[in-house]
Formats: structure tokens, C-alpha cells, sequence
């Protein structure tokens, strides 16, 4: 059996507060990666860099990926 699914406002306010941080963190990884991809020149972008913006689409993962490994060092 799965338990029926609740509307945001049923939700304990605890719940709601983390899904709203949790949209807020996402959204602010998703905006410094596109921004940082638009900068950015190709030569510095490991790989295509219409790739990386499709991947930034990817819940937590594809931002976080761009910054750990997208990006070449600016040495």
C-alpha cells in the first residue's frame, strides 16, 4: 500500500520548510552554474558546454558536477 499523496499545504510546517530550502538551494546551484557556463570561455569547460547546461538541469547532481569537474583550472 502507498500513502495518499498530501497537497503542500497539508504538509507539517517542518516539511515544508525543507522542501522550500531544499527548492531555494537547487535553484541557487542551477543560477551560479548556467552564469559561470555563460562567462565562461570554452577553452576553460571540460567537454561541450551545451552539455553542461542540459546536465545543470539534473537535481543537485549536474551543477555540483560542472563546479567538482566541469571546469578547468584557472592556472
Amino acid at each position: 500500500m502507498t500513502a495518499a499523496k498530501k497537497k503542500f499545504s497539508e504538509l507539517p510546517p517542518k516539511s515544508q520548510a525543507l522542501i522550500i530550502i531544499g527548492a531555494v538551494v537547487q535553484f541557487a546551484l542551477q543560477g551560479a552554474a548556467l552564469r559561470d557556463l555563460k562567462r565562461r570561455p570554452a577553452e576553460q569547460v571540460k567537454g561541450p558546454k551545451p552539455l553542461w547546461v542540459a546536465l545543470s538541469f539534473l537535481n543537485y547532481f549536474g551543477p555540483i558536477a560542472y563546479f567538482v569537474v566541469g571546469r578547468k583550472s584557472e592556472s
